[in-house]
Order: structure tokens, then sequence, then C-alpha cells
């Protein structure tokens, strides 16, 4: 289809756009010029019917000269938006001087998402039509607004019920020769009350990232200044923050995304067919991943091992599905049919007809094993079997089927029925179209979902491991908990490590330390501080005490702590130093994107990129710095490898240099960029 197209009907021009940035190169604003000088020409019609990104920085450049056009127009010009469009679709809309959407389809700006901001009047005009606190909003959000809601605010002046060009057309006409509405020259209410109570769970969120903050400058600016002005200022801003850091991580992770997508497409096996759900385990985990299956709309059986502990796991779904009804993100009618599709039993045997079984018990090898010989006799042979497991070898786990090619690791984070990412882990002997089933079932549960290898801890745990050891190694070298804590959270990190570890509960990662201390090699360096801790019984926020103490719910350091550590960095014998910020960053990026550059050598990994979704969707890396493979390429690999010989002088020997990561800062290769 052509970019642009157009056509005449009874004085009315509809231009026809599939592609903004094509059809500015194939002249659009010649056209509206030419058509706003024809005398037989009474109003213009712009259909839009798809929205792409303008990527292109003459493009990006050469937008605000075009819809200032449009504004200054002295002859109508229509926008109908006929399917779902987003940012500089939605400003060239803006721009004109009435606008329909159809029915069903949907509008937003994503711009923040992309580490930037308008850069073609969004944050002046859009004020100036539905007020300040939604237009922060919607800006900051990123989120789509549905046509009704569209409506209802002032966005759009009509919702059409076809294609929406007999509508426009009619508006068109009904415009021309009228006083027409130029959005620059709106008045804006002030409400400087509305906009800070609309921004700040917002800058609270996204912290640390430029374009939020300067969005809510920007829209100050468009209640205090002129439209010349803020516009001005605005395309400043917005080519500034184009060109730099931030939205070059943010746009490298839009496209580990929709790589990542395409390769769940393009998998050669097919999926088999999965509607019918068992979950063993009715714990935390357990029914989050539960509610997670009847958000998609599958048929889900929660089995436990007696009645108590059942009816436990069924009110806590329950009290989830009550929060989002009170809370008027699920309608009750919604509620009601996804529990309607929820059984609760404690007799395996019911599982004999279903098509996908997955086990969210306790991480014992022993327990999972008995369990999976007792499916191995339940289910039917065309059942899907799945593990949860954090960390457990899943080829051990299938030692015991009589067809292990049919047990998938199915890896899901905490909150279950929240958090996007999703580790399918492949063992030796999984079958391709069980691997297929598990990723298709996770695109349904709408999961970033990454395929993994067997390995301890698989991407994203084994890096995990590797990151909190770094920062003990820290800690034995002069560093102080609070210290790790703030410079990472100021990196971007949502908490750091031993806030984190507060918050999971000390005793959970001391269980398995001690569980693995017998095989632990001796020449291994180990830190025993947060043993220490968990044997003085500070577990964490629960009981009031951890790596901080917690008074009125909020984290104080801990002079005790405090000295415990300093008492053992001295014993430890290691050279002390004072850390600043930025080395306590580069020494945790530098171990983290080690080992993986070590999980793409082992081959647990399929792409850097696919390190850099997990990392970022599963524990809290901040998306507008890229990832930690992202993060390494920048920083320079031949720095990854000197600080990892740094810890390896020091004893360090569970940080092995990777290969890779030595090829990597021989050649200045860059493994994860797009092409």
């Amino acid at each position: 289809m052509a970019a642009l197209s157009h056509r005449v009907q009874d004085g009315i021009v509809v231009i026809a756009v599939s592609d903004l940035g094509a059809a500015m190169d194939a002249g659009l604003s010649g056209s509206l010029a030419e058509l706003q000088a024809a005398s037989a020409v009474a109003g213009i019609v712009v259909a839009f019917s798809g929205s792409q990104p303008i990527e292109n920085a003459e493009r990006v450049k050469a937008l605000p000269a075009l819809l200032q056009q449009i504004e200054n127009s002295e002859k109508p010009v229509v926008a109908v938006w006929q399917d779902t469009v987003s940012d500089e679709v939605c400003e060239f809309g803006l721009a004109a001087h009435a606008r329909i959407i159809v029915a069903g389809a949907r509008l937003g700006f994503t711009f923040v998402k992309r580490g930037r901001i308008p850069g073609a009047g969004g944050t002046q005009t859009l004020p100036r039509l539905v007020g300040l606190p939604l237009a922060a909003d919607l800006l900051l959000s990123g989120r789509m607004v549905q046509a009704d809601e569209a409506l209802r605010c002032g966005l759009v002046d009509h919702v059409a019920t076809s294609d929406g060009l007999a509508e426009a057309i009619a508006m068109a006409r009904s415009l021309a020769g009228t006083a027409l509405r130029h959005t620059g020259a709106l008045a804006i209410a002030a409400d400087d009350a509305g906009l800070v109570q609309a921004t700040a769970p917002f800058l609270r969120r996204l912290r640390g990232q430029d374009a939020p903050q300067e969005i809510v400058r920007l829209l100050r600016l468009a209640a205090t200044q002129d439209y010349a002005t803020g516009l001005a200022e605005e395309q400043a801003v917005a080519s500034r923050l184009a060109r730099g850091p931030q939205a070059a991580a943010l746009n490298y992770v839009t496209w580990a995304e929709r790589d990542l997508a395409h390769r769940s497409r393009a998998q050669s096996q097919p999926a088999r067919t999965v509607q019918t759900v068992g979950i063993i385990g009715a714990g935390t985990m357990g029914t989050g991943i539960a509610v997670a299956f009847l958000d998609a709309g599958y048929d889900v059986t929660l089995i436990e091992m007696d009645d108590a502990a059942l009816t436990r796991g069924v009110t806590r779904i329950k009290a989830i599905y009550e929060r989002l009804v009170t809370g008027g993100r699920l309608k009750n009618s919604v509620r009601q049919e996804r529990l309607g599709r929820l059984s609760s039993r404690t007799d395996l045997a019911v599982l004999e007809s279903t098509d996908l079984v997955l086990e969210a018990i306790f991480e014992d090898m022993a327990v999972k094993k008995i369990l999976f010989a007792q499916l191995d006799t339940i289910t039917k042979p065309t059942c899907v079997l799945a593990t949860n497991t954090s960390y457990l070898n899943i080829d051990r786990m299938a030692e015991g089927l009589s067809d292990p090619s049919r047990l998938v690791g199915m890896h899901f984070f905490s909150p279950a029925n929240i958090m996007k990412m999703l580790e399918v882990v492949q063992a030796d002997r999984t079958a391709p179209d069980v691997l297929a089933t598990a990723v298709a079932v996770g695109d349904r549960l709408g999961k970033i979902t990454v395929v993994a290898g067997v390995c301890d801890g698989f991407i994203g745990n084994r890096i995990f491991s590797q990151y909190r050891v770094a920062c003990e190694f820290m800690l034995e070298e002069g560093a102080l908990p609070f210290e790790i804590d703030e410079a990472l959270e100021r990196y971007g990190f949502a908490m750091g490590p031993f806030a984190q570890s507060d918050l999971a509960g000390l005793d959970i990662s001391w269980a398995r330390r001690k569980a693995l201390a017998p095989t632990r090699r001796p020449d291994h360096r180990y830190v025993p501080i947060a043993d220490r801790i968990c044997e003085m019984g500070r577990f964490g926020q629960k009981t009031g005490s951890g790596w901080y103490r917690y008074e009125n719910g909020q984290r104080v350091r801990d002079p005790e702590i405090e000295a415990l550590v300093r008492t053992h960095a001295t014993a430890a014998g290691y050279p002390q130093r004072t850390w600043t910020a930025d080395e306590i960053v580069v020494r945790v990026l530098a171990v983290i994107a080690n080992e993986g550059a070590s999980i793409l050598d082992d081959g647990v990994a399929a792409q850097a990129s696919d390190i850099d979704l997990v990392l970022l969707n599963g524990y809290g890396f901040p998306a507008y710095r890229g990832g930690p493979m992202f993060a390494g390429d920048v920083m320079g690999w031949d720095e990854v490898v000197h600080q990892v010989e740094s810890i390896a002088t020091l004893g360090g020997s569970s940080f092995k240099i990777a290969v890779l990561a030595k090829r990597l800062a021989a050649n200045k290769a860059h493994i994860h960029r797009p092409g």
C-alpha cells in the first residue's frame, strides 16, 4: 500500500496515510500546501490507517513545521484515526482542527517508554485539550486510551462506528468557513496541585529517567508561557534526549523484545494444545501462577496435599481478585467468570486428562522426583509436565520418567500473576514440541518468555547469585551495606541487594547455603556475614531487623550490623578502601556482565539480549540502562575483564573470567546490537 494517497469528494480532499514518516518523504507537506491554496478545496481529511514511530532524525526535525502548517491552515483539517495509533500520529491529530477515532481503536503517547518526549508539540497541545493532570498521566504512563475515554476527556470530537471517513468528510464540510479551533491558541487552566498529584507516583516509579522529569517541566511551561515558547523548548529537549544514552538503551530494549517475539513466532515445531492446567502447590507462588493462568483463559485445577492448605490457597486467589475489583481494575463479572474456571482438589488423580501440569512445591529434588513419578502414571502421555524450580537440575528431575521428553522448566517470578518474566528451561531430553508448547503458553500468559538451558540458577538466578556474592566481597573490602544499596538504587535498581534480602527474608537463602555447605569447595572465597546475622535471629523485615533495622516500616542503618561488617572485614585480611558510588556500580556491572558472557559461552542463553530481558523483567535491572550485557558493552569489555581479574586476585575464585568476555574485549564486538 502506498504511504500517501488522496481523493476528492464534494470539495473535501481525503488524504490516506499508512506510514507518516514515509508520507512525509512522499511530499505530504507540499500536498497540503497545494490543497490549502486550491480554491476548489473546502476542507481536508487526513485518515491514518497505521502508526509507526518516526526514528529518522531528519523526519523528526521536519515534523514540527508540518504540524504548524496544519495548525495555521485557514481550511479545516480533520484527522481520523482508523486503528490503534501512537506518538507522532497522535501529535498530528492534536494539531488538526477536529479529531475522529473509530470505535475499537486506541491511541497513546509511548515516547517515555523509549526515553524520549514528544517533539512536535505534544507537551503543549495535549494539556490544552484534556487539562494538565490527565496530560501528565497519558504522557508519563505511555498507556493506550480506548475510544470512549478519548471522547469523554476531549481528546477526540467523535467516535465513528465504521471507517470514519463519511463522518470526517461531513465534519470538515460543516467547519468550512467557520472560525476554526486552533489547539495552540487554547487556554490551559492552572492546576499545579492536580499536576503534582498526577505526576508523583510516576516520578517515583521512573526515578533516574530524564524524560519524565522533562515532561513535567514542559507541562508546567505550557501553563505559564505562550505556545511558541513552549514549543521551541520542547523541540530542543526532544532533540537532546533522542540522541542520549537512555533513549539508546530503551530503543535497544524495544528491539530485544520484538526480536524475542519474532523468534517465538518462528518456531518450527507446532505447540501442543493446552486448555486445562493443573497447578500443584497452593502457596504464594502456586496461587500466583494459578491466577496468571486464569487471567489468560485457562481452566485451572489447584492441587494441595490437605484441605487446610488448599483452603488457604483458594482464599489467597480470591483475595487477589477481590483487591482488583475493589480497586476498580476488574469487573466483578470478570472475577466470577475466572473463578468459575478454578477447581481445587487434594487428589492427583483428577489430573488424568489435563493438558499441562506444573509443580510449584518447595525446592527439594527428592520430593519433586517422587511427585513426577506419580504424575508419570496418572497423566495422559501427551500431557506436558513442568517444574517451577529456581535452581534444581531438571535433567536429574526427569530421570524417573518413562518419557523424560515431556518435562520442561517454567520458572515464574514472584508475584507470578504480575511479574512479566518467564524462563522456559530446556532440559537435555525436552522434546521440541514440548518446548514450543511452554513458549506458546508463556506468550498466551503475556510473559516475556526466554528459553534457557540447564545450569544452577539458569540465566537469572545464576547471575543474581554472582551479583550478591560480588556485593558481599565489597563488604570485606571496606564497603558498608547501605553504601552498596544506595549506589545501586541511585543507578536505577528498584532495591539494593541487602534491602532486597531483608524484604525476601534472610532465612530462605540461609537454608539454601546450609544445604550447599557440604559441597562448597574449601578454596572458594566465602563471606559468612549473612549467616552471622541469621544466627542472631534477624531474618529481615518480617522480624524487624536484618541487614537493617525497621522502624515504623522504614529501613534504618544499624550500627550493630555495620560494626559486625567492619570486624569481619578486618579479620578477613583483604585490603580496605573507601568505595565511591561509581566504583560500586562498575564492580557490580562488571561481575554480572562477565557472568552473562559466561552463560553465553556455556550455551545456556541463545543470545545476549535474552540475558538482558531476564534481568530487566525479573530482577529490577533499570530498563533505561539497557540490561547488563548492554551495560557491559557501554562500559567496555576490557574494563569488565579488568574488574573481574581484580576480584580473582583477591581470591574470588568463583568468578571465572569468561572466555567470551575476553574475546569481546579483544574484538570490541557488539554482541547485542540490533542487526
